[in-house]
């Protein structure tokens, strides 16, 4: 029951009560004996107009009109037509009944307009309504903020009748509540008072606790709080409006935690930030602590093949507790257990649906979604992508915290499907870049080939940024005549296609440096093989969305050749950033070297530039990576790349890595990262020996002479017969097919080269002589003889040359370093 009810105190009163309404006192004989004021504004006549006269003078007989009918509660009054003095009708309620004291022949008649009781039955319909079907709680307070009247929604709230708890004060009937708002006084006895004294009111005051009929359970409340007075002004007491907005609040607590999963989940394509990340927001806004558990192979980039926990390795990669320092990432190396029997194991397995659960509890019951509700609430949802399973997410709340509602399961389900859509991202990308890496790694060299010609240090660093491995390669090349090829180059674009075409390009500059091509011959090949491979690939029309696919289109590559017996350095680009050289003194200079078109875009012919290196210079062939950043420019890169070169005293390893620790402090921000470090040698005089002959027959026995008498003063007599043997072939071969004069050079270096040159541009060839040839068999010799051979051409004319492989390990050395710079050996 609410206050409403007369029988506790409440004063309501109305039209017909005898201070308000029309009087009339009429004796036996119904003549008038008694009028009021009320009575004189009703009806128009003033009491010695009225006093004596029969009550017919303004209520005269005659049927009541036909009016609707009134409330139960005023069936007894009747419903007259009276008369005004004016002469005009007015239609009125009349209750009469004795007078007391005076016998039953003086009665007393009670009248009221019939509007005025309409409207008064209105206003009665409304203050009933929101006394007893409102749904916001409302209650007075005295002058002393005690109870004295509350309605029917307040009186649920509470649980108990409102006898029980009248005369109660705010702050003992919610001993445990308390404000969420702030910009207030701190209590509910403290903001009442406020306003009492002030009169100043307040609205939507958060008011959170645990009301008497749901002791469980928090709730929160909207209140507003304003003061009563009476029609003198006199302070009566404060009135309190209360409406529960738990569900509105939950509602809004979920979303803004699905709008704060949407900005933090999947933000990053690893597994295990992923993983931290939905601890991070669930925590504790949803639940005390929540782990993830995952398959170990989803690590590593793979999908399990089990469908159920127990039969698959699980590891926790994050756990977090409310209230704890040491939460967060966890470690990944110690397995997570889980028992046969656990609900966890079966309703995961079983379906797509969450687990909830407590370890331990013998009894449990069913949701309609496949959940378990037990005392302990635990919520185990699975992580699945497809039809395969990921792992666990465990949401866990403390004992005297609230299970979880039906709402909460859908809500733990969309945050670990949004979680488990993006580990599965973060697996797939783990996967492509660790086969990229591995790619990448097979492809690039993986160790430096030994060059006397130069002494070397390289980095490589793959980039760290979502865009993923990159398609930077550098290669070191060992030539004829102890020459040595550089390469430096970058593809568009990042992945395995990427890597992958960076192995094809790689691959076919080794080929064409083989064959030793010059800088230009090798670039313009390498140009026509790319814009082939992309016409081929694509019919010269592009994808369907007008864009072209192929990432070999645009690549740029550096080639360089050195050579130590003449210290000249050859060198062209395909759109690549030039080298830097640093002369033995310190100081750096960039060649200005032709950049020439990107690769396979054609239209523009490559050019070339010779300089001389002396001794000890410094050579930096670098891609893009190094020295370009978002926070900087090109040049700020270069300038700062220049001055670390320019150390001329340090080792080559220890510039690599200062260049690489002053342009990339944080690593490799967007894209790969390729140095190659080369300090040049010069072969010793006395390792090299030439000579100049006549094309004559006569020559081929006079160089046979020289290279033995040479192989003697080095000391390499076991290599005279074969030598011997190797020149007379050359040099006949010379002078029967090409013309003089013919240059023989023998270079001691970690093999023995022998080298003919001619002025003939006509290829040589290997054939297979028959048993009646007299002749053919001289190269077929020489190759069964020595370790490798080959062909260079040059403007002037071709070179044969050969290697011989040392019988003993004398001769393998002579080569000069710079004089300041240490030993790279």
């Amino acid at each position: 029951m609410s206050a409403w009810n007369t029988d506790q105190g409440a004063d309501f009163r109305g039209p017909l009560d005898v201070t308000r309404a029309a009087t009339v006192v009429t004796d036996a004989q119904n003549t008038v004996i008694g009028w009021s004021l009320g009575a004189e504004r009703l009806f128009g006549y003033q009491s010695r107009e009225i006093v004596g006269r029969p009550v017919s003078t303004f209520l005269p007989p005659g049927p009541t009109p036909s009016l609707p009918p009134l409330l139960p509660r005023y069936r007894g009054n009747e419903i007259r037509a009276a008369r005004h003095r004016d002469g005009t009708e007015v239609i009125v309620a009349i209750a009469g009944c004795p007078l007391p004291g005076a016998g039953t022949a003086v009665r007393v008649l009670v009248a009221t307009e019939l509007k005025d009781l309409r409207l008064w039955d209105s206003r009665l319909a409304l203050l009933h309504g929101l006394a007893t079907q409102s749904p916001v709680g409302l209650a007075i307070y005295d002058a002393d903020l005690r109870l004295t009247w509350c309605n029917t929604a307040f009186e649920r709230e509470i649980g108990q009748p409102f006898a029980e708890f009248r005369g109660l004060r705010a702050d003992e009937l919610y001993s445990d509540g308390r404000f969420v708002t702030k910009g207030h006084p701190p209590t509910l006895d403290a903001v009442m008072h406020h306003v009492l004294d002030t009169g100043e009111s307040f609205l939507d005051l958060h008011f959170q606790g645990r009301p008497p009929s749901d002791p469980t359970t928090e709730h929160l409340w909207s209140c507003a709080y304003y003061r009563l007075q009476d029609a003198d002004g006199h302070v009566v007491g404060v009135c309190e409006d209360a409406f529960d907005i738990s569900d509105r609040y939950r509602a809004q607590r979920r979303l803004a935690l699905l709008v704060e999963a949407g900005r933090g989940i999947g933000t990053a394509l690893d597994v295990v930030v992923t993983a931290e990340k939905i601890t991070e927001v669930s925590v504790p806004a949803f639940a005390s602590t929540v782990t993830v558990d995952l398959a170990r192979v989803v690590l590593e980039g793979e999908i399990p093949a089990a469908s159920s926990p127990a039969a698959m390795p699980l590891v926790r990669v994050s756990a977090r507790s409310a209230g704890r320092a040491d939460t967060g990432r966890a470690d990944t190396e110690k397995p997570v257990e889980l028992h046969p029997s656990s609900p966890a194991v079966d309703r995961s397995s079983a379906a797509h649906s969450p687990v909830e659960y407590a370890a331990g509890s013998p009894q449990d019951r069913s949701l309609s979604s496949g959940g378990l509700v037990l005392d302990n609430a635990t919520l185990v949802v699975p992580l699945r992508a497809g039809n395969g399973l990921l792992g666990l997410v465990t949401f866990m709340r403390e004992a005297e915290s609230a299970t979880f509602d039906g709402g909460e399961v859908a809500l733990a389900d969309e945050l670990v499907a949004r979680t488990a859509v993006s580990i599965d991202n973060a697996r797939r990308f783990t996967r492509e870049r660790t086969a990229a890496l591995a790619l990448q790694r097979q492809l690039l060299p993986r160790q430096l080939p030994a060059a006397s010609a130069v002494d070397l240090a390289y980095r490589y660093l793959p980039t760290d940024d979502l865009t993923g491995v990159g398609g930077d390669w550098f290669d070191v090349i060992p030539l004829s005549g102890t020459r040595v090829g550089l390469v430096v180059g970058d593809v568009v674009g990042h992945g395995l296609q990427a890597a992958a075409t960076m192995g094809r390009l790689r691959t076919t500059v080794h080929a064409f440096a083989q064959m030793d091509m010059d800088p230009v011959e090798l670039l313009s090949r390498l140009d026509d093989l790319v814009a082939q491979s992309a016409e081929e690939q694509w019919g010269g029309t592009g994808v369907p969305d007008g864009t072209h696919a192929d990432v070999t289109t645009g690549a740029t590559c550096l080639y360089a050749v050195y050579d130590p017996v003449s210290r000249r350095c050859v060198m062209a680009r395909a759109g690549h950033l030039p080298p830097a050289v640093v002369d033995p003194e310190g100081r750096v200079t960039f060649p200005d070297l032709p950049a020439g078109p990107p690769l396979g875009l054609g239209g523009l012919p490559f050019e070339s530039l010779e300089i001389e290196l002396p001794v000890g210079s410094l050579l930096a062939l670098f891609t893009d990576g190094l020295v370009e950043d978002r926070d900087h420019d090109i040049d700020h890169g270069l300038d700062t790349l220049g001055q670390v070169l320019g150390d001329r005293h340090a080792p080559l390893e220890e510039l690599c890595d200062r260049a690489v620790a002053e342009l990339l402090p944080s690593g490799p921000a967007a894209d790969d990262t390729a140095l190659l470090l080369v300090r040049t040698r010069e072969l010793d005089a006395s390792q090299v020996v030439e000579w100049e002959l006549p094309a004559e027959p006569a020559c081929a026995g006079r160089v046979r002479d020289l290279a033995t008498r040479q192989l003697h003063h080095w000391d390499l007599e076991e290599l005279s017969f074969t030598t011997e043997l190797v020149v007379s072939e050359l040099v006949t071969n010379a002078v029967r097919h090409a013309e003089g004069p013919i240059q023989v050079r023998l270079i001691r270096d970690r093999t023995l080269l022998c080298e003919v040159a001619d002025r003939g541009h006509t290829s040589p060839h290997l054939r297979h002589s028959a048993e009646d040839d007299e002749g053919g068999r001289g190269l077929f010799i020489v190759a069964q003889l020595v370790q490798r051979w080959g062909t260079r051409y040059s403007p002037s004319g071709k070179t044969i040359w050969t290697e011989q492989a040392f019988q003993t390990a004398e001769g393998r050395h002579g080569l000069r370093p710079h004089a300041g710079a240490p030993s790279q050996e």
